[in-house]
């Protein structure tokens, strides 16, 4: 796998919050067009050199000097004011004063800010990101944080309205959020524009699914309108201003969308470049499930309980709507019984399978990643977060499943090796993102036995891996 470099620029730690201090003074943002190391306690990309000691002198030797332009320096009315009362030695011990209460506050910003994984509280938000650096330092940076979100939303459009109805409801899971007064009377009327577009565009909601689920897609409709579970519920739970409730209403009610809009896409919305055409690839959604045994002896606690077990099943939803070819070739692998008896090799944020020279994998297979907002997956490249780039799947979300790296070169995945990611929100970017975001084929999440990865470790096996369903949506 791929070394976890960070997103880099040529201004450092300690060089930005002297912008930071210098703009507290002049109260304009400081020149937000450069970027640079998120953490620099990670290498950075190649091209880009960590600070030399020599410059990083010479710049903590810049916020000592020049970071406090105003504070210590009298003006010349004040200086002519001082020698007219005689009080010039006051004033220099004054000047004195401040001038060390000045670096040592500047320097305390600068380690601050170079050791803490977050930003410190109404400087950073205020001052130390422009807009050019919102993807990585904006907190409210929207990206889906569940796997089931993720999912949710990578669900191509067929009927109009039913997108609609779906934004809608996301946009109360960012209102719960609120920690103080939550807006209900905003929730309320988001569910209200939902029903209403639900209404209004029945027929064609239901003309959108294929003859063979109009009967089940019929009754999630109606269950959609009527149920406890739906609308009608939601509405209550809004009404009581119970939070609890509105977020399991909220996640039932999105359900039942997903699965009315998983009915209605019934295939790849684009063409596959012509090259690999040939290559195994899914037309859709398929479930993996994947049987694992520790290589010690030793058991899985499970969250259904009942005590330590000698087996954990992990459940993956495969997205061929995003990652068509590597979603196709996982589904292919698992076909051949390529991964049953597989090890596993445990990392400080992954967990990958010991298949990096595993026998007849052979394919080339290209990253393949589609970015939000555009109609199909790009090939052999990857993306620029910084300025603004996201997936449709992120890597940032705890249980997603990508190829690793090919050994040879990073515009192409591996073949047959796959990994785990381990998210974890301390170890990322200002906004939430991870350090790798984008850089790898992610092409599904666990969505069942999460509770499961933070207990694999190296040796433990793969006892078995088959497909559950969309067999039929592998095209070979």
């Amino acid at each position: 796998m791929a070394s976890a470099a960070c997103i880099a620029s040529k201004v450092t730690a300690v060089s930005q919050f002297s912008s930071v201090i210098k703009s507290i003074h002049s109260k304009s943002p400081p020149n937000s067009s450069k970027t640079r190391c998120i953490d620099p306690r990670r290498a950075c990309y190649p091209g880009v050199r960590p600070l030399a000691p020599s410059a990083r002198e010479d710049a903590e030797l810049h916020v000592k000097t020049d970071a406090f332009p105003r504070i210590g320096r009298l003006s010349a009315a004040d200086e002519l004011s001082q020698s007219k009362t005689g009080n010039r030695e006051v004033t220099a011990d004054l000047s004195l004063w401040q001038k060390s209460g000045g670096r040592v506050f500047a320097l305390l910003l600068a380690t601050l800010q170079a050791v803490a994984p977050i930003p410190i509280d109404g400087l950073v938000g205020e001052w130390g990101a422009g807009p050019a650096e919102a993807v990585l330092y904006s907190p409210d940076t929207k990206v889906p944080r569940s796997a089931e979100v993720a999912l949710r939303r990578a669900i191509p459009a067929v009927n109009v309205s039913m997108k609609q109805i779906q934004e809608s409801l996301e946009d109360i899971f960012y209102l719960l959020r609120i920690p103080q007064r939550k807006p209900y009377g905003t929730m309320e009327s988001d569910v209200k524009k939902a029903l209403k577009l639900a209404e209004d565009d029945k027929d064609a909601i239901l003309a959108a699914l294929p003859a063979d689920q109009k009967e089940k897609g019929t009754q999630l409709y109606n269950d959609l309108m009527t149920a406890k579970g739906g609308f009608p519920g939601l509405l209550d739970a809004i009404a009581a201003k119970d939070a609890d409730k509105v977020s399991i209403r909220l996640a039932s009610s999105l359900d039942t969308i997903a699965q009315l809009e998983v009915m209605q896409a019934t295939g790849l919305a684009f063409l596959l470049p012509k090259e690999f055409q040939d290559f195994p690839h899914l037309t859709g959604r398929a479930v993996a499930e994947l049987t694992l045994e520790k290589g010690d002896g030793s058991t899985f606690v499970v969250a259904a309980g009942g005590g330590p077990q000698p087996v954990g099943v992990l459940e993956i939803v495969l997205d061929g709507y995003s990652a068509p070819l590597t979603a196709g070739n996982f589904a292919d692998m698992i076909q051949r019984g390529a991964y049953n008896g597989i090890k596993l090799r445990n990392t400080e944020q992954a967990v990958l399978s010991d298949t990096e020279n595993l026998n007849g994998a052979g394919r080339e297979l290209p990253i393949e990643i589609l970015p939000s907002g555009e109609f199909q997956p790009l090939y052999r490249t990857t993306l620029n977060v910084q300025d603004g780039e996201l997936p449709v799947l992120p890597l940032s979300v705890y249980g997603a499943v990508a190829m690793a790296h090919n050994k040879t070169s990073e515009d192409f995945s591996s073949p047959s090796q796959f990994f785990f990611y381990l998210y974890d929100r301390r170890n990322s970017g200002l906004g939430g993102l991870s350090f790798e975001e984008g850089q790898f084929s992610v092409f599904g999440y666990v969505t069942k036995g999460r509770e499961l990865l933070s207990q694999l470790k190296t040796g433990d096996v793969i006892k078995e891996a088959k497909l559950v369903s969309g067999a039929d949506r592998v095209v070979q």
